[in-house]
């Protein structure tokens, strides 16, 4: 069952946490359903381990059928990778950076895109959604290179794609956090090695800072909400060495160790 992040007579903001299975083998992944005046938008849908859970899930709330728009922070697998389907299944767009355009067309069958993506030029923009709209603002680099994150006017909620993403199990996802500190260390490695530097981290928090902010979200693990956890999230990232921060020759050496494809691993010996 999803757990509602904001509802009001006009407008909802849904959460999924739990639709890919717990047995580790993916990482766990949110999904998302705004709905304002009857108009509905799924942001980051999942691949196709999430597509019946959430296409069933959502007609409880929203049909499917009059879904406006898919919308995509990028164009990872566990964001799209499902495209094929909601095109088939609904009338919705997909939007997306202009740097993607075209290649989710390989999520999908010959000719299943067209004149159906919505390209989104790197200065972003507002989409019209119901009475209201939803803010497609510039992440690029956290982590991909044509990247975004969505605010909701409404429920003054930030979507944040892979940004403030922690290692929890769907079902502690749906507790939000209001103390960043005991927070880090689940944020801390994934942070450091998917996004790219401090310096993008630094003018994404400049823009951030400027919006009324009730609740941070992101695609994998728990919300973050609470003035002060993210004035204190705001404040970690821009101080946060990460990505080609922390890369030197060392990291770039014509390799030795051996991939032995009967247990997965590298021989490092």
């Amino acid at each position: 069952m999803p757990i509602e992040l904001y509802r009001d007579p006009q407008h909802a903001c849904l959460m999924f946490t739990d639709l890919v299975g717990a047995d580790g083998q993916a990482v766990q992944a949110n999904q998302f359903l705004i709905v304002d005046h009857g108009t509905g938008a799924v942001i980051d849908p999942g691949g196709n381990l999430a597509f019946n859970e959430l296409y069933l899930g959502m007609t409880r709330h929203f049909s499917p059928h009059k879904l406006s728009y898919i919308v995509a922070s990028h164009a990872d697998p566990d964001i799209i990778a499902s495209l094929d389907r909601w095109l088939t299944s609904t009338r919705a767009q997909l939007v997306i950076s202009r740097v993607w355009e075209r290649f989710v067309p390989h999520f999908t069958k010959v000719g299943k895109t067209e004149e159906r993506i919505i390209g989104v030029p790197d200065l972003g923009g507002r989409l019209p959604l119901g009475d209201s709209e939803l803010w497609l603002l510039p992440a690029h680099f956290l982590h991909a290179e044509g990247n975004f994150h969505f605010y909701d006017p409404v429920s003054r909620i930030l979507f944040t794609g892979d940004l403030g993403v922690s290692m929890t199990s769907g079902r502690e996802a749906r507790t939000p956090v209001r103390d960043l500190a005991p927070h880090i260390p689940r944020m801390e490695a994934f942070h450091r090695r998917y996004m790219v530097s401090n310096k993008i981290l630094r003018l994404w928090a400049r823009m951030a800072r400027t919006l009324d902010i009730a609740m941070l979200v992101p695609q994998h693990g728990a919300p973050i909400e609470g003035r002060a956890a993210i004035s204190d999230f705001f404040d970690w990232v821009e101080s946060l060495m990460c990505g080609i921060d922390l890369f030197d020759d060392r990291a770039y050496l014509v390799p030795q160790a051996l991939i032995d494809p009967r247990i997965h691993r590298t021989d490092m010996a």
